[in-house]
């Protein structure tokens, strides 16, 4: 084989590993809170805790607020930024984070609110034959 080859295929082959190895370590699975105990940056999914004390510190600029997780565990996450606007009709919460000391550190936060697009029930309905 030709050194311009050999070097072209060599090139190739640790680009794909690059790639392959970035690729690997940005993809993230969702966890529970003791899941999240053992590792880095983890994704929590999970419902707000409404029943404990929740609120923004203007001290420490950060908003906190208890999670439970799939599994019932309920945890206190604290959140770098303000409370986002529609947190109380959230019917789900991602959390983006690691676990320290029993308190989830979240650098993000994603939130799944009711949609204003799901189907009216039938009831609703009017058939037109009949007005």
């Amino acid at each position: 084989m030709k050194p311009k080859m050999m070097l072209g295929i060599g090139a190739i082959v640790l680009f794909t590993s690059l790639l392959m190895y970035n690729f690997g370590t940005s993809i993230s699975t969702y966890v529970t809170f003791e899941q999240a105990e053992d590792r880095g940056n983890s994704h929590v999914i999970g419902v707000w805790d409404d029943s404990q004390d929740y609120g923004f510190d203007r001290n420490t600029m950060q908003f906190s607020f208890h999670m439970k997780d799939e599994e019932g565990t309920i945890r206190r996450v604290v959140y770098p930024r303000p409370k986002p606007n529609n947190f109380e009709q959230a019917t789900q919460l991602v959390v983006i984070g690691e676990m320290r000391n029993n308190v989830f550190y979240a650098s993000d936060m994603l939130m799944k609110c009711p949609s204003k697009y799901n189907e009216p029930d039938e009831a609703e309905f009017v058939n037109a034959e009949e007005m």
